[in-house]
């Protein structure tokens, strides 16, 4: 539903502005909705009973903007790798719909709108976010340096976690719940990535781009695995330490139920499936922010 949503915002959307829908991403809801939901797990555990709807609507609004804000950086500074993928050829910025100029604007205007929205609910998230801006930008340049960029996306990732605790407290100075939500969101991130890195294996290994696929190969599955067991521990950890009831277990044990049967299914040769399992893993987050709740509860 929520993918077609945003489809038909985009498709139904003016000529002009349609390239700009496309190059923050808006017809592929998936991305910013697994950055969305470690910070969402965080407000559920630090407000007890009682999130406040507009802090939820504010950090929704922000997860969407910062994260357009990402990938129109990411499309400046890959555009000529884009250019030589399948999958990538025809965004925005590879194909010429949208300068390199206009698409640094832009992103800097959704990255500045993110702050005032966020500095709605408190000036300390505001300011936790934006910290967190140098490490968006250097990600592009990671998978052309480092020999595992996932490993440094993740770090990115995961950090709504902070900003949703922040929101929820009005405190940057975070308990160990928060860092254990942060290191669940980290782990999780390494493994959708994996998978989703394996659409492009072969372009990668051509145009000799690093990532998760080509780093771990044939034992990916088992790495995912790994990954699998360290994120749902981590979020355990972070239930632990925040006192939640049966119901917060119970919950979490099916998520990483749904989360094996996803590794085990995947065929990391398919690109479709590898797609598929990638939209599939905002299943998990959703589980885990309905453990949150329920925990509040029981």
């Amino acid at each position: 539903m929520l993918h077609e949503i945003s489809t038909g915002v985009v498709t139904k959307s003016p000529t002009p502005v349609r390239a700009y829908l496309l190059l923050m991403r808006l017809d592929r809801p998936t991305g910013y909705v697994l950055y969305l939901l470690p910070g969402l797990w965080a407000v559920a555990l630090a407000s007890g009973r009682g999130p406040s709807p507009s802090t939820v609507v504010l950090l929704t609004v922000a997860a969407v903007l910062v994260r357009g804000a990402a990938c129109a950086v990411n499309d400046v500074i890959d555009k000529d790798v884009d250019a030589r993928v399948a999958r990538t050829v025809s965004r925005p910025v590879a194909s010429g719909a949208v300068s390199v100029r206009n698409g640094l604007l832009f992103a800097a205007a959704q990255a500045g709108v993110a702050l005032l929205v966020l500095a709605l609910v408190n000036v300390e998230t505001s300011l936790v976010a934006a910290a967190s801006y140098p490490l968006i930008v250097a990600y592009p340049y990671m998978k052309r340096i480092f020999f595992w960029p996932t490993a440094f996306l993740a770090l990115v990732m995961s950090v709504y976690a902070l900003i949703g605790w922040t929101a929820a407290t009005g405190s940057a100075d975070f308990p160990l719940t928060a860092f254990g939500l942060y290191a669940g969101g980290a782990f999780w991130t390494l493994i959708h990535d994996a998978i989703y890195s394996h659409q492009d294996k072969e372009y990668d290994r051509q145009i000799g781009v690093k990532s998760s696929a080509l780093l771990f190969g044939g034992a990916t599955k088992a790495w995912l695995a790994l990954f699998g067991v360290l994120s749902v521990g981590s979020v355990l950890w972070a239930g632990s330490q925040a006192s939640v009831g049966w119901a917060f277990y119970l919950i979490l044990a099916l998520a990483g139920g749904y989360l094996s049967y996803l590794i085990v299914r995947v065929d990391l040769d398919d690109p479709k499936a590898c797609w598929d399992a990638f939209v599939s893993n905002t299943y998990f987050g959703w589980l885990i922010l309905a453990a949150a709740v329920a925990g509040q509860f029981t």
